[in-house]
This record gives C-alpha cells, sequence and structure tokens, in this order.
C-alpha cells in the first residue's frame, strides 16, 4: 500500500464541481393506481355527492400508495483485498442486454464512469474487462451542446464542434497525483435487482464512459480488479442522488471484513433504510448529522466532539474539528479511502495515547508509512489493544473494534492504520477499514448519518 495520502485516497483529492443538473431519472410514478373514466359533464346532482366521491377516491389513493412503497434497490458490495486492493467493489450492471462491471464505491466523489472500449470485433475482451458501447441498444453520449454537457467545466468551448451534428460531450476527469479518465459523457441503461428478487430497469444514468486511463489512481494496486468509479457523493450526478430522489434520497450499506476468505458479500442498498431490515432493532440505530461545508458540496462530513481511548478523553481542542471559512477542516466518512486520518493536533494524541496504553511487545520493525507497529504472533493477546471512541454530534457515539484501527501488514504484526492529514489543513477522513462491520445509512434528506453493528450481510 502506498504510503501518502495522496496515493492511498485520490478520490477525494479532486472533485468536479457541477452545477444544479436536472434531476436524470423520471419521478413520475411506476404505475396508475387507479384509472377512471373522463367525463365531458358533471355527473353528480349535487356539490355534497361530487365532496363524497373525491373524499373515497383520496382514501383509495392514499391506501394504494401505502400498498405500493418505492422498492429497495441493491448490488453486490465485496472487499477487493484478494486482488490486492484496499478499495470496496460494487457490480454494476450497466447497458442492453446488461454487461456486469466492478466499481470502486466511492462516497468521495460524484462522477460514475467506467472503463470503455471502442472495439467492433470485442471477442478478444474478457467478460466485464471493460464496457463495450457498441454491443449495447441503448448506449447514447450527450451532445456536446446539450445542457448536461455545458454544466461541466473542463468541457471549453472549442471541443464543441459547431459544424458536425454528432459531435459527443466529451469529459476529463483529473486526480491530483496526475491520473485521468477521460472519454464521452453519456447515458445509458442500468439493471438493478430489488429487495424482493425481481429486476427493475432505470433509463437514462449519465455516466462517464473512459477510453483513455492513465495513472496510478485509476491503474495502480488500488485498483486491481476494478472497471471505474461509481461515485455516491452528495453531487447531483453521483450515483446515489441520480437515483435517490425516486428511492427515498437515501442509501446504505455495509464493508465487511476484508481478511475473511473467500470475501463475504454485502449489499449496496438504494432506498429503504436501517429501519427497514427486520432484524435490526431500532434502539441499536445511532444517528449524527450530516454537516454540508459549501466549498466542498461532495463530501459527507459529521461532526466529531471529542475522542477517547480506553475510556480516557484525549485533550485536543475542539477547532481541530471544526471547518473553517476556508473550507478547511471538518470530518468526513469516505468509502474510497483506506486508512483513517486524523488532523495533526488529533493524531499526536491518539498516538501518544496508544502508545501509552498498548501492552503488547513492539515489532523488530515498523512497517514503512506506519507509526506505531506491535508484535501479535500470539493471537490470544490481540483483545488487549486500547479502545477508541469517537463521540459524534446529537450524542452518537461510534465505537469500531480494534480490528477497525490496526491492520495486519505482515505475519505477526499489526500497525495503527491511522495517520496524519499531510500539510495540517485538510479535513480528517474515517476510511473504509474503519467503517467494516457497520451497516451505514447516508440519508440525505434527513440531513443526517445513520450506523449500526447489526443486520450486515443481510438481505
Amino acid at each position: 500500500m502506498q504510503t501518502t495520502m495522496l496515493s492511498v485516497s485520490p478520490f477525494f483529492h479532486f472533485i468536479l464541481l457541477l452545477f444544479s443538473l436536472a434531476d436524470l431519472l423520471n419521478a413520475a410514478a411506476a404505475a396508475d393506481y387507479l384509472k377512471l373514466p373522463l367525463l365531458h359533464k358533471n355527473p353528480f346532482s349535487s356539490p355534497s355527492q361530487a365532496l363524497s366521491s373525491d373524499t373515497h377516491r383520496l382514501s383509495l389513493l392514499f391506501s394504494a400508495l401505502r400498498r405500493r412503497p418505492n422498492p429497495t434497490l441493491k448490488s453486490p458490495l465485496i472487499s477487493g483485498a484478494s486482488t490486492g486492493s484496499g478499495q470496496y467493489f460494487v457490480d454494476l450492471r450497466i447497458g442492453t442486454p446488461p454487461q456486469s462491471l466492478l466499481l470502486v464505491a466511492d462516497t468521495g466523489s460524484d462522477l460514475v464512469w467506467v472503463k470503455c472500449s471502442a472495439c467492433r470485433n470485442c471477442s478478444h475482451h474478457p467478460p466485464s474487462s471493460a464496457f463495450l458501447p457498441r454491443h449495447s441498444s441503448s448506449f447514447s453520449p450527450f451532445h456536446c451542446f446539450d445542457p448536461h454537457c455545458r454544466l461541466l467545466p473542463h468541457a471549453p468551448p472549442h471541443l464543441c464542434n459547431h459544424t458536425r451534428l454528432h459531435s459527443p460531450c466529451r469529459f476529463l476527469y483529473t486526480y491530483a497525483d496526475g491520473s485521468t479518465s477521460s472519454g464521452f459523457f453519456s447515458k445509458e441503461t442500468t439493471t438493478l435487482k430489488t429487495l424482493s428478487g425481481s429486476e427493475t430497469r432505470l433509463k437514462d444514468l449519465s455516466f462517464g464512459c473512459g477510453f483513455r486511463i492513465s495513472g496510478p489512481s485509476v491503474s495502480g494496486a488500488q485498483f486491481n480488479g476494478a472497471r471505474g468509479v461509481m461515485g455516491l457523493g452528495r453531487g447531483p450526478i453521483s450515483f446515489s442522488t441520480q437515483l435517490g430522489r425516486r428511492f427515498g434520497n437515501k442509501f446504505s450499506y455495509c464493508l465487511m471484513d476484508y481478511t475473511l476468505s473467500p470475501p463475504p458479500t454485502s449489499y449496496l442498498m438504494i432506498g429503504g433504510g436501517l429501519r427497514s431490515l427486520p432484524v435490526t432493532n431500532a434502539t441499536k440505530i445511532s444517528y449524527t448529522p450530516l454537516l454540508i461545508n459549501p466549498l466542498s458540496p461532495t463530501f459527507y462530513y459529521i461532526a466529531v466532539k471529542s475522542i477517547t481511548v480506553d475510556g480516557v478523553k484525549l485533550p485536543i481542542n475542539p477547532i481541530v474539528w471544526a471547518i473553517n471559512e476556508q473550507g478547511n477542516g471538518g470530518t468526513v466518512v469516505d468509502s474510497g479511502t483506506t486508512l483513517t486520518y486524523l488532523a495533526e493536533e488529533a493524531y499526536k494524541e491518539v498516538l501518544k495515547a496508544m502508545r501509552q496504553r498498548v501492552k503488547l511487545p513492539a515489532a523488530a520493525e515498523l512497517t514503512p508509512g506506519f507509526d506505531l507497529c506491535v508484535n501479535v504472533s500470539n493471537e490470544s493477546q490481540r483483545p488487549s489493544l486500547p479502545r477508541v471512541r469517537f463521540q459524534l454530534g446529537n450524542g452518537a457515539v461510534f465505537a469500531p473494534p480494534a480490528r477497525n484501527y490496526f491492520l495486519d501488514t505482515e505475519e505477526g504484526v499489526m500497525c495503527l492504520a491511522i495517520r496524519a492529514v499531510e500539510g495540517g489543513n485538510g479535513f480528517s477522513v474515517i476510511g473504509n477499514l474503519m467503517q467494516q462491520g457497520f451497516l451505514l445509512e447516508f440519508d440525505k434528506e434527513a440531513s443526517r448519518l445513520g450506523f449500526s453493528r447489526r443486520g450486515c450481510g443481510l438481505p
């Protein structure tokens, strides 16, 4: 694993700032619940009869709505550990007929993009190695004059050929380390399953069809096995936003333990929520508000109030966790980052407390990139690792097990998987390792994050 923040977490360093985008999905009801004849004259002999009829009709409509709630969509979500990646992959079925591709599930970016091939005879392409637009009857690039394309700040006017009727919208997505994905900004049909097992086809999903991909962020070890990125951020073109207005404007997932083999499968769920799961006890769900940073509208910010180690509150100035006027600071929940990063002042206190409380022998050598490594050759010693608790806004407490912040780096050695934010002015990040084993619900409608230790692996 790379040791710099730039390489470990490429998906939240560079955010495409897109302006308000019209909802890309038809929000109309899936079917008419009642069909009544249209009459050209008033059939009622009195206003009271009309009122009685309206009351009856409204009762039927409300009953139908209660019987036919919006379904919850699901897509398999697995760890990329078997391919050497610290990311989690979600299965996206796109095109007509559907082509299945594994994408990095990333709450720290908005754009959905996939690796594409312009091949005519695609027989030499292994299945699921790339999206093949020529094999889909529903693929359509946006025209360069389309409003969707004009909202992309990286698409200068000279890229649009005024003399051609079929000039496609071109996108260029650049990461901070120089990695890029470029191609056609397009729309396609995606096929998803519901909790009941039925399938639903959703038209006009906006995504980037990437024909040219280069750089370590999108082709290095962290990307092994992935064919693109599913942006799940708060912006208007993210996967969760495009589907959200039709399916409750919320999504949830559980990142299963990456050390298990074969890697277990959980699900990314669009709609529904924690309370819709039958095994979830409402008293076990904790909620904390989602904060908004106007200068970084893509990210899911939460309020960290304090940190305790083995029950002792650390002396960290609360201003460390605040978002300042320049948009720096704050704490982001990001599935596209593996480790957890804390502001330097907070990290120093956590590291100091850990060193004081770890009862295990130090490793013979530090694993490069880590400041604290211990010898755990005796498996029974692992429970003695210190316990970390995050006190969050609204009184919520996030208390992950030690395996969420101590990482196996080699045989018999575990290292503290928390690092300092480089530069001193960035935000803190709760990475995917720290999120393991928790069912997380991003409720954008209520602007809150829910989390529970129950329900992982379901449905």
